[in-house]
């Protein structure tokens, strides 16, 4: 069904989480995305869509990846783009979350994307400052752009997701990129695995709703498509693994492991990768099997249609 078909205008001004969407949603976005990527690749990558309106790049984590990849978006889209530079912020000299949202808010912007190492920081920030707020990260919460253009990378190649077999391995305790794309792909109806030694899988994990393998051998067989996640090695106080040797020997993703999935198996990584860690380097750069490279060209599509259908909605209600 495309857009055309049935008459729905984007209602959120926020994507907090993967949650707040229906299939319905997660269907404009995605059909969105295959413009703005179709686009992308012409020599006429510019728009005036977002004209007029400022965006404001709030990373308090850092993150060259997702933050200049929102910027591209953004830029794309012709919007005014402000980069955040945290390091240089009042935020460092003691102010509190609460005044510097204040504060920006005041600079009159029209949408705030938000990276903090606190969960729930995009909300906050969404509740008081009024703007619309696209959450880049939040602690160990949710991600919902990645999931999105995770999801959308394998639409690409499937056209549905909805039914295939998907591996999520490595660090799930820690990883806000695992939740949303549960999340996310649970709303498409996809068959959800993980798998993690005990250290890194969360207590409650038998209520999320996936098959859960400690065994990467089993967990990886008739699997259509395996993301290994990186190891946040920020984020742990303590010995969650013996090593990184003997963490590849025991969950790392290779050729030879993935014999037993679907003969088209796709490789994704949400990067930075550790090579020889969570992936071999001969895997991650096979042009056969990963789509790691696809994944990063989908964020600044996907991320053009986010911005894209939040700002056709500041607009809708600037016009009422």
């Amino acid at each position: 069904m495309s857009r055309a078909a049935f008459s729905y205008d984007f209602p959120h001004r926020h994507l907090i989480s993967v949650a707040d969407l229906n299939p319905v949603d997660i269907q404009i976005i995605f059909e969105r995305a295959a413009h703005w990527k179709a686009l992308n690749r012409t020599t006429n990558r510019s728009s005036d869509h977002l004209a007029g309106l400022t965006v404001l790049n709030l990373f308090f984590e850092a993150s060259t990846r997702t933050q200049g990849s929102f910027e591209i978006a953004a830029k794309r889209l012709g919007a005014d783009v402000v980069n955040f530079a945290i390091e240089h912020s009042s935020a460092k000299k003691g102010e509190s979350l609460s005044d510097t949202a204040r504060t920006l808010a005041a600079m009159r912007p029209d949408i705030m994307v938000v990276r903090h190492s606190a969960t729930g920081a995009p909300q906050f920030l969404a509740e008081r400052t009024g703007l619309s707020v696209v959450n880049a990260g939040d602690g160990m919460h949710e991600h919902p752009t990645q999931a999105l253009l995770d999801s959308f990378t394998l639409a690409q190649h499937w056209g549905e997701v909805g039914g295939r077999r998907i591996l999520i391995v490595g660090d799930i305790l820690h990883s806000r990129v695992a939740r949303s794309n549960i999340g996310l792909l649970n709303i498409l109806g996809a068959e959800i695995r993980l798998c993690a030694p005990p250290t890194l899988l969360p207590p409650d994990v038998d209520q999320w709703g996936c098959d859960v393998f400690n065994d990467l051998d089993q967990a990886l067989e008739g699997c259509d498509a395996v993301m290994a996640l990186r190891q946040q090695k920020e984020r742990m106080s303590g010995g969650f693994v013996p090593s990184a040797r003997e963490f590849f020997h025991l969950f790392g993703l290779t050729h030879e492991r993935l014999e037993v999935c679907s003969p088209e198996v796709l490789v994704m990584h949400p990067g930075p990768m550790n090579r020889g860690t969570e992936i071999h380097t001969k895997l991650a750069d096979d042009p056969e099997k990963s789509v790691i490279l696809e994944q990063v060209e989908s964020g600044v599509a996907v991320r053009m249609a986010v911005l894209e259908l939040i700002g056709d909605v500041i607009r809708r209600e600037d016009a009422s």
